[in-house]
């Protein structure tokens, strides 16, 4: 599964970093519309040559904030040289072929220092870099700027911050601190925490795979025909997404994203043509992603639970007259949020013990009722009482038995054959241990 976060919209990044609404939210937005807009096919060479060099202006400004230890000694000497060499030096001379008169010769200019700095500083064997001094940063930094001041005024990007154009993840954090610090450096202070919620997500391992592809390794028109159906797929496409190990910090973010590109895609897909594109979201253990809590006002932080309760409550709402329907499982009805509840038109009941989901249940369904509800704590395994839109009369109805090899593994734990031996569980902690660290 992947859920590439040039597919996020401001809303996303803004629930995921905790952005606050009146000084980080702002130039997050800002910093989207400017990175979005410089990787955009076609767009001019200016917008993409200047958001590299800021890029890598306010990165090496922020290395002498930091201090010698930034650039000298193990391992800021490693460090500093191969963002040199290996990260934007090569950007910068993917430029050169695209450029003309004073904007090519200051760029050169550019490569031409930024070459000597880490040539000269190269280890003998090629191995590594000696120490960096202040000189050498700062020579880059005036030639960075040089470039900067060679580039012809542009007007504000016109693309949308929340448009899905693709743009490398990895330049967000410095990019923000390049804006910050072009207003004020108290703001720099300001948005600390939002880049170091998002430069904690980039070197997390288990979240790489998950948000970090890039469009040459996944399109957006891949990852639609993937997820929501391909013109060569039989009607009744079906893609299923194993969220289990998908870290707690990010689970309902990535739900989020999901949700909402299933959803505008089949309004899109109605509004080209004129008719839906019938579809249904599933939703297991709904209870940990509808959850219900106190309305949030619009000038505080939006968290991500918040975020992707709202998604669905509008999925709920207005999704049916896009062809896009919702099915929600749940052993915990009451802890749903009451505005999707009150949308659904069709429930299959089972067995329900606890008293707050028994009354949540009394209160959805006609009073006339209340004498079947009252079967429903002893209600059998695999029976269940169907009533709302699917049937003209509440009935008793039974699951269809599963062959075995399509049953889900739910079945209750054999303790007792376990603890007397009649079933035996080898234990291979090491296999564990692995697949657990890797």
């Amino acid at each position: 599964m992947s859920v590439p976060g040039w597919m996020w919209n401001s809303h996303e990044w803004s629930a995921f970093g905790m952005a606050t609404a009146a000084t980080q939210r702002p130039v997050l937005l800002q910093a989207l519309r400017n990175l979005r807009s410089g990787t955009r096919a076609g767009s001019p060479v200016e917008i993409r040559l200047r958001n590299t060099a800021s890029t890598m202006k306010a990165k090496l400004e922020k290395t002498l904030q930091e201090g010698y230890a930034a650039y000298t000694g193990f391992p800021g000497n490693k460090n500093t040289g191969y963002f040199l060499k290996n990260s934007h030096s090569e950007d910068l001379a993917s430029y050169v072929p695209q450029t003309q008169g004073n904007l090519r010769q200051a760029l050169e200019a550019t490569i031409g220092v930024v070459a000597g700095v880490e040539g000269h500083r190269r280890w003998p064997k090629g191995e590594g870099w000696n120490d960096f001094s202040q000189q050498n940063i700062e020579a880059i930094i005036a030639s960075l700027g040089t470039l900067l001041a060679a580039l012809p005024a542009l007007p504000p990007p016109n693309v949308s911050e929340d448009a899905p154009l693709p743009f490398m993840i990895s330049d967000l954090p410095e990019h923000l601190e390049q804006l910050a610090a072009g207003t004020s450096g108290q703001l720099v202070q300001f948005i600390s925490t939002l880049v170091m919620r998002i430069r904690m997500m980039l070197s997390d391992n288990r979240l790489r795979p998950l948000i970090g592809k890039t469009s040459q390794e996944q399109s957006f028109v891949s990852w639609l025909e993937t997820y929501v159906g391909a013109n060569d797929a039989t009607n009744g496409q079906i893609a299923v997404l194993d969220l289990s190990l998908v870290p707690s910090d990010i689970v309902h973010v990535v739900i989020a994203v999901l949700a909402r590109l299933v959803f505008e895609a089949t309004h899109r897909y109605r509004k080209l043509n004129g008719s839906e594109l019938p579809t249904i979201l599933v939703l297991e253990e709904a209870h940990n992603f509808i959850q219900q809590h106190a309305p949030q006002t619009e000038e505080a932080t939006v968290t991500p639970v918040q975020m992707c309760r709202s998604i669905f409550e509008k999925i709920a709402r207005e999704g049916r007259k896009f062809g896009l329907g919702l099915v929600l499982s749940s052993q915990r009805p009451s802890e749903l949020s009451p505005t999707v509840l009150a949308q659904c038109n069709t429930f299959l009941l089972h067995r329900i013990v606890n008293d707050r989901d028994q009354e949540l249940i009394k209160k959805l369904v006609p009073d006339n009722l209340a004498g079947l509800l009252r079967e429903l704590p002893s209600l059998p395994s695999r029976q269940a009482i169907l009533l709302g839109g699917a049937t003209p009369v509440p009935v008793l109805v039974e699951m269809r038995e599963l062959p075995p090899e399509h049953q889900p593994k739910s079945s209750d734990p054999r303790f007792w054959d376990v603890w007397t031996g009649v079933e035996e569980r080898p234990i291979d902690w090491t296999a564990v241990t692995a697949d657990w660290t890797h």
